[in-house]
């Protein structure tokens, strides 16, 4: 007698599922909001360019705003080293640390192609902007804030990331000149006091 084989349901990764599926779609997901910003990507186009079903793309994440967030969050995830940079040495050079090591991220090709990504699509649009801002929120600025025994912790943490992030906005999304060619121990030496103002000063 033969045995009819069990009817895969539609969407739904057998058990066998190759462990490698939720990074390749993923990282098909990088790929699609980095090559056509959030509000041209399709959850389908990103099952395509992964070489899966679209059901199998909400199984994993959910919503498009769901990857997005997932995808970003592993492009992100050197920034998130920013605590222990601050964390690393005392408190009168912890401004020139934070923006030598942000902006070390950014100057390094291979972390600044997936965040370029994210600011573009933060930046024309409001849902991805809520994304990034939760991000930046819960995973970074708080995460400064614990090391920082001082008032306002959260509004400073804040200020020096906008200082940060903007430099960094100038230099290598909008590449304003001078500053795009500018060298960098030279924007860090003039960007880091105030950061560290921002930070400690009273």
């Amino acid at each position: 007698m033969t045995t009819q084989p069990v009817p895969r349901r539609r969407g739904r990764p057998p058990r066998t599922e190759s462990a490698d599926t939720r990074d390749r779609i993923l990282a098909s997901a990088r790929e699609e909001f980095s090559a056509r910003g959030y509000e041209k990507t399709s959850v389908r186009g990103i099952a395509k360019a992964a070489g899966v079903d679209s059901a199998l793309v909400h199984h994993y994440f959910g919503t498009k705003e769901q990857v997005f967030e997932a995808a970003i969050e592993v492009a992100f995830a050197p920034a998130l080293n920013a605590p222990n940079a601050v964390a690393a040495g005392p408190l009168e050079s912890v401004g020139e640390r934070l923006t030598r090591f942000i902006l070390g991220v950014w100057e390094n090709p291979a972390t600044r192609a997936p965040l370029l990504a994210i600011l573009r699509s933060a930046v024309n649009n409001e849902t991805a902007a809520a994304v990034f801002r939760r991000l930046v929120a819960t995973q970074l600025l708080r995460r400064v804030v614990a090391q920082l025994d001082l008032p306002d912790a959260e509004l400073r943490a804040e200020l020096a990331a906008a200082q940060i992030v903007g430099t960094a906005m100038m230099r290598y999304v909008i590449k304003l000149e001078p500053l795009a060619s500018a060298d960098l121990e030279q924007i860090i030496a003039r960007v880091a006091p105030v950061v560290q103002a921002h930070l400690t000063q009273p």
